[in-house]
């Protein structure tokens, strides 16, 4: 496929896990691919030779997301890879603690909204001068903040809640220059950051209980997030913005 040929993306938390999977999604569709890291260097290496091995076309750019400067510090790296961007997704977050409300700390607390709020709405303030008419804002949301709420997950429930909410009001704001933004909401998924609760034999339970809660009958995989990414990324979207796109595979029905 080359539907996203001659268009530059960046993808940030795009060396592991959904994050990859977009990253190289995106490449197999044409796109030029600016894979962000915070601290795995190995792993974004890992993922440009992933792309550069399949055809595609791809760098690494690293950025510790959710410190002071790291916006700036990121458009500047990527100003040395690329002349302007017509695909920026928000990827890189993080799950912080797994704790109620009495359990979470203030810095727990700001650390999560530093990495999953904040960074995201500087790293968009910061690039929209970068982004070229008629292109293409996505966010990583997830299921948590429309009916699937968990206690232990309060706090990030709550990021994402403002990343829905930052999603539907910027699309007001930049629809005259035929960007769209939305946001990709999915459930579980079997990555590396769900691994201590779903892989081995002992978390059976739990994979059945992901399973079940599907109409479909199985788990997510990268992929099938980085699948409603590309159509997003697409021309084929251009008529959906500022929408909260239900990637949970109809665990919310």
């Amino acid at each position: 496929m080359s539907r996203l040929a001659g268009r530059t993306a960046l993808v940030t938390g795009g060396s592991r896990g959904i994050g990859r999977a977009i990253s190289e999604r995106l490449a197999a569709d044409g796109a030029r691919v600016v894979v962000h890291y915070g601290r795995d260097e190995a792993a974004a290496k890992d993922t440009v030779a992933a792309i550069e091995a399949a055809g595609g076309q791809a760098s690494a750019l690293q950025a510790e997301l959710g410190r002071p400067g790291s916006a700036e510090a990121l458009w500047s790296a990527f100003d040395t890879q690329a002349d302007g961007l017509d695909i920026l997704v928000n990827n890189a977050g993080i799950a912080g603690v797994r704790e109620p409300l009495a359990g979470v700390s203030e810095e727990d607390f700001d650390r999560l909204f530093a990495v999953n709020t904040k960074a995201p709405f500087f790293v968009t303030q910061l690039g929209l001068e970068r982004l070229r008419d008629g292109g293409r804002i996505i966010n990583t949301s997830t299921n948590l903040t429309r009916g699937a709420a968990m206690p232990e997950l309060i706090a990030y429930a709550m990021t994402k809640g403002a990343v829905d909410v930052f999603t539907s009001t910027l699309a007001k704001e930049v629809g005259a220059r035929g960007i769209t933004v939305n946001a990709v909401a999915p459930g579980v998924v079997d990555t590396d950051m769900n691994a201590g609760w779903l892989r081995g034999p002992e978390n059976a339970a739990a994979r059945e209980g992901v399973r079940s809660a599907s109409p479909l009958a199985r788990m997510a995989d990268a992929t099938d997030i980085a699948d409603i990414v590309s159509f997003l990324a697409s021309d084929d979207s251009r008529w959906i913005t500022g929408q909260w796109i239900d990637a949970t595979g109809g665990a919310l029905l």
